[in-house]
């Protein structure tokens, strides 16, 4: 019996260039802390008009991965992709981002999606049906909330990194970082922590913070994606009130001499609307990126310092 083929189509008017949207789209670093499915995404090579990538998301609530290659045009403003290795249940999908300029600054954004499923199983194809429509409208919402507010995005996005120099096997220093589980007891501000990791080192983690100078703890959830022995990206998928997005990366290099340097690096996309709720109603967006920043940067340094520690410290 011939493999079935579904075929998915989403749209939304977007007030913003066509040319904007299509910048958005093509850069698929950006949208880990754009589209709330995307995890973490790599470009594993890429060529004028072209691109072979790997992305990390979220499928009906399960961490999945697969690798696409895109063709980009940005004359025609299309962007077509294929998955050269899907994930299970997916056998097959392809697609396309078209965008279409209604008027200077108004763009018809179209997504659509081809797939065939394992075994042509009905249940597979609805599972993946299901998976796409969830995915497509929350990038579409996102995506065109990005264009609508680029400007203002700008101001409200921090990139910043600490980094700590460590002498020693950087091997203890990844597995300080990896076992979050033992955080509650080697860091002061973690008062409780939850987590789960599947065999291909896929961590989720619910995280209990005691903010610093004391008060009440907040609750972050992310997903951890492991590489041994050198990396952990991940996203919070339940985040503090001042952020919409955060995202982040555990990185150790080593020096060639004996040591290493770590280095905690994160993105966050600030939410402007509980600026006056958290920081008082006379705050900034400033205030706000320089308050987001410190919070970051002294757990993140503690982290670093403790792995240091634990690192300097192991038996000769």
């Amino acid at each position: 019996m011939a493999a079935t083929t579904r075929t998915t189509e989403h749209t939304t008017t977007v007030h913003a260039p066509a040319d904007t949207v299509y910048e958005l789209i093509a850069d698929v670093t950006q949208w880990p802390h754009t589209f709330p499915p995307t995890i973490h995404t790599e470009r594993i090579h890429a060529t004028a008009g072209h691109e072979h990538i790997h992305i990390w998301a979220l499928a009906n609530g399960d961490v999945t991965d697969w690798t696409s290659r895109r063709h980009l045009d940005p004359t025609t403003r299309t962007i077509r992709f294929h998955q050269d290795t899907p994930h299970h249940p997916v056998a097959a999908m392809s697609g396309t981002w078209t965008l279409k300029p209604l008027t200077s600054t108004d763009t018809l954004l179209t997504l659509t999606h081809d797939f065939q499923a394992v075994d042509n199983a009905p249940h597979h194809l609805d599972w993946i049906e299901r998976a796409v429509h969830t995915n497509s409208t929350s990038e579409l919402d996102r995506l065109k909330h990005a264009a609508e507010t680029r400007t203002t995005l700008t101001d409200l996005t921090l990139h910043f990194h600490d980094t700590l120099h460590i002498t020693g096997d950087p091997t203890h220093t990844y597995d300080f970082l990896h076992r979050a589980d033992l955080w509650p007891t080697r860091l002061p501000h973690v008062a409780h922590l939850d987590l789960h990791e599947t065999p291909t080192g896929t961590q989720t983690m619910t995280m209990h913070t005691q903010p610093p100078g004391g008060g009440p703890t907040h609750t972050t959830r992310s997903i951890r994606l492991c590489f041994p022995p050198h990396r952990i990206v991940y996203k919070q998928t339940t985040l503090p009130a001042l952020m919409t997005a955060h995202t982040g990366e555990w990185l150790i290099t080593p020096d060639g001499n004996g040591g290493h340097t770590a280095t905690s690096r994160h993105t966050v996309v600030l939410n402007p609307a509980t600026i006056p709720t958290v920081l008082g109603q006379n705050a900034t967006t400033t205030d706000a990126r320089t308050y987001v920043h410190n919070a970051l940067s002294t757990n993140s340094r503690t982290t670093l310092h403790h792995a240091k520690h634990h690192t300097e410290h192991q038996p000769a």
